[in-house]
């Protein structure tokens, strides 16, 4: 393997690690994590619990989906 290509290899993982982080941050602060506990209403604390458990289920299956088009 010559230089270049590990060069492209760690640049990759790096960015690859950085979107998925903005991502997140983007899914969570939709979510209402944007509030502290304190000042969201019960309402908005559900909605926003709501929201998180959907990020995650959307995740959880683009991961599933990611898996099984390997094969």
């Amino acid at each position: 393997m010559n230089a270049n290509s590990m060069i492209n290899m760690l640049v990759r993982m790096v960015m690859r690690k950085l979107m998925n982080r903005g991502i997140n941050a983007g899914i969570d602060h939709v979510a209402g994590k944007g509030k502290s506990r304190d000042e969201m209403t019960p309402a908005e604390r559900k909605q926003a619990r709501q929201a998180r458990r959907t990020a995650k289920r959307a995740r959880q299956a683009a991961r599933v989906t990611r898996r099984m088009g390997r094969f």
